[in-house]
């Protein structure tokens, strides 16, 4: 076999080898299930809004099924842009349709290099009534253990300030104002 032969098998054994692994990696962005419209939406101006008033969160995301859709349980608003339209995991489905109310302090989480103490809460509009899902990342806790009551008032106030400003989970959708 002549030299240049045998550097295009060797290149080919090659890219055998190192591409499955890049395959996988590429395969763990999760795969979009919506579309936000190409202007802000009221969602987006709220999620904007809290994250300039508050210093002390590092994000905050909401979460629900657009309208006219079924079952399509995605991030519509929130702090990571890149993440809107990401399908939502089943602890976020489950505060949604069980209204229940998560405080995660992140303990020995090896991939979140900041400290952080999450809450998944039921997102509430103006009325009361639950319509979707609010999770608010508070950053650097003093210390991880035993804050769940602290997490817990500081969000439940970030929300009902927030549901304040929602007169249906149809105008979180609605252009920005």
């Amino acid at each position: 076999m002549n030299k240049l032969a045998r550097i295009a098998v060797a290149a080919a054994l090659a890219m055998t080898v190192a591409l499955p692994p890049t395959l996988a990696w590429a395969q763990d962005k999760p795969k979009k299930n919506w579309t936000a419209p190409a202007k802000k939406i009221y969602g987006q101006q709220l999620s904007d809004e809290t994250m300039k008033k508050h210093p002390d969160l590092l994000s905050i995301t909401l979460h629900g099924v657009p309208p006219g859709m079924t079952d399509v349980y995605t991030m519509f608003a929130g702090s990571y842009l890149d993440r809107i339209g990401n399908p939502d995991d089943p602890d976020d489905i489950d505060v949604i349709k069980k209204g229940i109310t998560i405080l995660d302090p992140r303990w020995h989480r090896t991939k979140d290099t900041d400290k952080k103490f999450v809450v998944l809460m039921p997102m509430q509009d103006a009325k009361g009534e639950n319509i979707g899902l609010v999770v608010y990342a508070f950053k650097n806790p003093p210390k991880m253990t035993g804050m769940e009551e602290h997490y817990l008032k500081e969000s439940m106030k970030l929300r009902n300030d927030l549901a304040k400003k929602i007169p249906s989970y149809n105008a979180l959708f609605d252009p920005a104002k």
